[in-house]
């Protein structure tokens, strides 16, 4: 954690991450401090400001996406259909929820970093699990949300980590009420609801779509997305493509999402402005399950606009 010293500058710590296209499948980690600037590659890549802390401009900080939790390798099995016990090898992959949709901002065109000023604050459920993470989560949100930010939330349950479901549940369900913004899959809606109906858009409304809640999205794999507002709700349908990995999808999709609503926040009053961010979000999710890996499948802006177009052309 990188503290700053300088007198009247706000305390905030940041894990930028610098992508090379020689390091297509790993990745490294710098800290970024008052005396020491960040290494710039000219052949990275995300943009320059990929990631990075440094100094914006006002109107690119007003569309910076900030995503608090974890960064991990996934281990990825080199041959498809087989268990992990059955695999005769292993992938390294950089991942992690939060840190995929922050790249995935980035590769297409946004601003992503993990703690700083922001417009929107994306973050998931695994850092809530155990102290001191837990705490500094419930700190960020506050201030987040003291600051004006529009709270992002994934739950992205892994039963294994918790000491057991029903702390899964509670956990997961105690910071609910305060997001702006969720994103669950069908499983997660089964699970915090006790076995009650995924599909059943009155068991969406009357169990997960809280009061302050903006918009509430409902993953569905290769089927593609629901939406739920306080005036409306829907479908969209996805791009149907051969998959090879899942891993990462859905933090694709979050990551296609909010960059769309970082430069038009009340997009989710709009319900053709919505559709329209929905099918560019299902199309960031297609292309990442196209490739082994979470981060090294993040698409570009450019990648996601040429499948939609042959999407639309066929």
């Amino acid at each position: 954690m990188d503290r700053s010293s300088k007198k009247g500058s706000k305390l905030a710590c940041c894990f930028p991450v610098i992508l090379d296209r020689s390091m297509k499948s790993s990745f490294k980690l710098s800290k970024s401090s008052s005396s020491n600037k960040l290494n710039k590659s000219k052949s990275s890549i995300c943009s320059p400001t990929c990631l990075s802390m440094k100094k914006r401009d006002h109107q690119e900080n007003n569309h910076l996406v900030v995503c608090f939790g974890e960064l991990l390798i996934d281990f990825v099995p080199t041959v498809s259909g087989v268990s992990l016990a059955e695999a005769p090898g292993f992938k390294k992959a950089p991942g992690g929820a939060p840190a995929n949709v922050a790249v995935g901002i980035a590769r297409l065109g946004g601003s992503s970093a993990f703690i700083g000023k922001a417009r929107i604050f994306h973050y998931g459920s695994i850092s809530l699990i155990a102290e001191p993470c837990r705490s500094a989560h419930l700190a960020a949100m506050e201030i987040a949300k003291k600051a004006g930010c529009i709270l992002s939330y994934d739950p992205n349950l892994r039963l294994p980590l918790w000491p057991s479901a029903d702390a899964a549940r509670k956990g997961i369900l105690s910071i609910w009420d305060q997001a702006d913004v969720i994103k669950v899959s069908e499983d997660e809606i089964t699970f915090l609801t006790d076995g009650e109906d995924a599909y059943d858009d009155n068991v969406v409304m009357t169990k997960l779509f809280h009061p302050n809640l903006k918009l509430l999205l409902v993953t569905e794999g290769g089927e593609g997305c629901r939406y739920y507002t306080k005036n409306f709700h829907g479908r969209v349908n996805v791009i149907k493509v051969t998959a090879v990995d899942t891993t990462g999808a859905g933090d694709a999709f979050v990551g296609g999402l909010l960059n769309s609503m970082a430069s038009d926040p009340d997009i989710y009053q709009d319900e053709k402005k919505l559709r329209n961010a929905l099918l560019f979000a299902n199309g960031c999710g297609a292309i990442t399950v196209t490739e082994k890996g979470a981060i090294p499948a993040l698409p570009t802006k450019e990648a996601v606009l040429k499948i939609l177009n042959g999407a639309t052309a066929n």
